[in-house]
């Protein structure tokens, strides 16, 4: 390695730095944690190594390894608070652990990072633990596992930023006061402690393909977050269908993102779509991950989603698409994981595949008492109620649909279709789509 040439060599070391930050936090805090067993102290020693590397680099040249280099460099000052823990405050846990700390790891040696093992996935189970709220496992994931500051959480929720740190200080505190365990669930808890962590990486995908509030409709830097975290699991876990079940989920939906907008920001329905413009890699990704979940038969929820996913990949238009076979998706995915959402979106597929009035007498159905905030439910059936040709009924349902969201976007698209179906408009055929 030599040093690097020129007035642009700062530059050049902060790009590199910032690429091997996104790349490589995730496995030096979790390596890092595994010493200090703090997640503030493990942070704090990461960003340490993370400004040595920019104060060195410049001098020293860029390391050919960027992220063996800082997995280094952190874990040796993380050693070096340890011994002064013992040093100056004599804690004899301190020294216990600092005793078995190598013969566990096999590392005596930090300088040979091959040897140190992958904690990433410790580090992904600690933050969605079950026993940690909803919302703070979301922000604790993106913080440490997506390596995103606090800044960047409240930016990406449209939360303000001391919400997001009252999340992430209640969060670790919650870990630390009540000694959750810094590891991997064993085989016979696995299958009950994996969904947590599936369902915070598709909740940071949702926000993103789907955002609840604020002026865009889809959040494609979450988007990307939520598949990279996507595939960081699949790479620790490539042995579980649920987990490969979920990337092809995001990945087929991800396909379409690019779509569902046009050039002003503005709601695209599926119909609308131009599949010409449907990121067919994604599509490829997806489905081959698909495949290798394995067979339908034992497929879980994830597996389920994808399936429908994939009939919208495949169809070569949306009247090409196969609305029976989603139905039937959906009622298997309905007897493995019920739901209202699950029943509504199976509600729609009945109106796609049979006509509105089956959709309609579907919908009725649906348990709406549990969905009476969600916007979705009065926008089928509003739809539905237009191709029918009962504007006012579909006029109001139109107005609570437009009252319960928050998002510009949609409701921009709610109003255009209640002024459709306003006294004076011409009657034109109603659409029952999904973006």
């Amino acid at each position: 390695m030599g040093a690097i040439p020129g007035p642009a060599a700062h530059d050049d070391v902060q790009a590199r730095v910032s690429e091997a930050f996104r790349l490589e936090y995730a496995r030096v805090v979790a390596s890092v944690l595994r010493i200090v067993r703090d997640i503030d102290a493990a942070e704090e020693v990461v960003q340490e190594a993370f400004a040595q590397a920019l104060d060195r680099w410049p001098v020293t040249g860029l390391p050919d390894r960027p992220g063996a280099w800082l997995l280094t460099a952190a874990r040796r000052r993380a050693l070096d608070r340890l011994r002064h823990t013992r040093r100056v405050e004599g804690h004899a846990d301190a020294i216990a652990y600092e005793a078995t700390l190598g013969a566990n790891d096999g590392v005596p040696d930090v300088t040979d990072p091959e040897t140190i093992p992958d904690d990433r996935l410790r580090l992904i189970f600690t933050c969605c633990h079950p026993g940690l709220p909803a919302d703070s496992r979301v922000a604790l994931t993106l913080k440490l596992v997506g390596g995103l500051s606090t800044t960047e959480i409240a930016r990406a929720f449209l939360a303000p930023e001391p919400t997001i740190a009252q999340r992430l200080v209640r969060a670790k505190r919650a870990i630390r006061d009540r000694a959750l365990p810094y590891e991997v669930p064993d085989d016979g808890e696995l299958p009950g402690r994996l969904p947590a962590v599936l369902a915070v990486i598709y909740l940071i995908f949702n926000e993103g393909y789907a955002a609840q509030s604020g002026n865009a409709l889809v959040r494609h830097d979450l988007c990307d977050e939520a598949l990279r975290l996507g595939r960081m699991l699949v790479e620790l876990m490539p042995e579980e269908p649920e987990v490969r079940g979920l990337l092809a989920l995001m990945e087929l939906q991800a396909s379409r993102a690019a779509t569902r907008t046009d050039a002003d920001g503005n709601l695209v329905l599926l119909e609308d779509q131009d599949r010409s413009r449907w990121d067919q890699a994604g599509i490829v990704r997806g489905l081959a991950s698909l495949e290798r979940a394995g067979p339908m038969g034992r497929a879980g929820p994830y597996q389920r989603q994808a399936a429908i996913a994939a009939c919208h990949a495949r169809a070569a238009s949306w009247e090409a698409t196969d609305w029976r076979q989603i139905v039937e998706h959906y009622e298997a995915l309905a007897a493995i994981a019920p739901s209202p959402v699950v029943e509504l979106n199976r509600a729609v597929a009945i109106g796609l595949a049979h006509g509105p009035a089956a959709g309609l007498a579907a919908l009725d159905d649906v348990d709406d008492t549990a969905l009476r905030g969600y916007h979705l439910l009065p926008g089928a059936r509003a739809d539905f109620l237009r191709r029918l040709g009962r504007r006012t009924e579909a006029a109001t349902e139109y107005r609570r649909a437009l009252g319960l969201t928050d998002n510009a976007r949609e409701r921009a698209f709610y109003a255009a279709r209640l002024a459709a179906c306003e006294p004076g408009e011409a009657a034109s055929p109603g659409d029952t789509r999904r973006a």
